[in-house]
């Protein structure tokens, strides 16, 4: 499947069915929008799902959301927006790349580490301080952050593959 990246425009509206897919907090969404940029992923001109991109710190950006249309899923397309995602933080001129998520979250910590992420630490009670609504997945309640990172000099550019 060939996908096609472009920046969502700041006038478009925002495509909230998949970001509150990875991110239950329309508030949280709205928060790092306002500060993040929002890529979003096509298939033969529809949009089939979207990742925020987030500069945290010096040299550093943060995917804070990520998401693929249901019916899409576990076909490549999150593995091919993660490889974007490095791409676009390359473009940046950044040198890490941070993703979180859920406790709960098995096969995005898979994902993840297959592109690979490195576990770095653990925001105990993230999801318990941040949400109101209990978060829970494959019945395990979502209640810690994991944190991943990734040294872009130690992944190939794209192109290069």
């Amino acid at each position: 499947m060939k996908l096609s990246f472009r920046i969502l425009d700041w006038e478009e509206e925002k495509p909230y069915e998949l970001l509150l897919m990875a991110d239950p907090s329309k508030a949280m969404v709205d928060e790092y929008l306002s500060r993040g940029v929002c890529f979003i992923a096509e298939y033969e001109g529809e949009m089939v799902g979207e990742f925020v991109l987030l500069k945290t710190r010096p040299e550093t950006v943060e995917i804070v959301n990520i998401a693929v249309q249901e019916e899409l899923q576990g076909q490549g397309v999150g593995r091919h927006m993660i490889k974007e995602a490095i791409e676009a933080a390359r473009r940046l001129g950044c040198k890490t790349v941070e993703i979180g998520t859920g406790n709960s979250s098995f096969h995005q910590l898979k994902l993840y580490q297959r592109c690979g992420f490195r576990i770095v630490g653990v925001d105990r009670d993230f999801f318990v301080r941040h949400y109101e609504e209990e978060i829970i997945e494959g019945g395990i309640r979502c209640v810690d952050m994991i944190r991943l990172s990734l040294d872009l000099d130690t992944v190939p550019r794209q192109e290069e593959k």
